[in-house]
């Protein structure tokens, strides 16, 4: 899968905070975008899902050579793009397990071999360190901070996404939890051949992923592109590179 931004200009109550981004990411590809707070990395996340408050005023989102910019989220979904959100929301009265069967039945448009998908769930989340019960609580309600992040984790291992988008994976998390966490995230994107966008502020997380592409976004604006070596550039100099 082929996931192309062209030129992207993405506004919110007339306020452009996207300003002309282009990005690819194809099968197998990490790509790394850093950045201070308020530079749009966020909003660009959403734009690719379709979040329904943000207006692209410009450009194009292309999965295949196909824009993908009339299509609703659910449908951008089921082509097989995920979003891990930078603050879940807590969701009470819908079962985590309920909503992962539903997804993901779904996305296959066929019914569950239910034993099969029940260990698979145990693995993964077994995998990430997560407790047994889990998947019996309702989606995100009193998780902590941690456990929000690593059930999203979670969702995008059972739902097995083409292309993902992790939007801030280690914040709140301590030593330990960033490592489950990305090399969980490692693991599916080397054995899937997923394509991988991850916003992040710290390096701490790269210390256990192998990103091919780094890229500074700052006003809405790619503004330096490079190897794994920019981001110790970022970490002596800051984003004034």
């Amino acid at each position: 899968m082929k996931l192309e931004i062209k030129d992207l200009h993405v506004s919110i109550d007339e306020k452009e905070i996207v300003r002309g981004v282009s990005l690819t990411v194809n099968d197998g590809e990490l790509h790394v975008i850093m950045g201070p707070n308020g530079s749009g990395k966020t909003t660009l996340a959403k734009a690719i899902m379709g979040h329904p408050q943000l207006k692209v005023t410009a450009g194009d989102i292309l999965v295949d050579g196909k824009s993908i910019l009339a299509m609703k989220v659910n449908e951008r979904a089921k082509l097989g793009l995920f979003l891990q959100f930078q603050n879940p929301i807590e969701i009470e009265g819908l079962g985590l397990l309920n909503f992962l069967n539903t997804a993901r039945s779904a996305l296959t448009g066929k019914p569950l071999q239910f034993k099969e998908f029940m260990s698979e769930i145990r693995d993964t989340s077994k995998a990430l360190g997560l407790k047994e019960d889990i998947v019996g609580r309702s989606l995100n309600h009193g998780f902590s901070g941690g456990e929000k992040k690593k059930a999203e984790v979670l969702q995008m291992r059972i739902l097995k996404p083409k292309i993902s988008i992790l939007d801030e994976p280690d914040s709140g998390l301590d030593v330990d939890a960033v490592r489950i966490v990305a090399e969980n995230v490692e693991a599916l994107r080397s054995g899937m051949k997923m394509g991988l966008i991850v916003i992040t502020h710290y390096s701490r997380i790269l210390n256990y992923m192998q990103p091919q592409f780094i890229h500074i976004m700052k006003d809405g604006k790619m503004v330096k592109e490079g190897g794994k070596e920019l981001v110790h550039e970022v970490e002596s100099k800051g984003y004034n590179i």
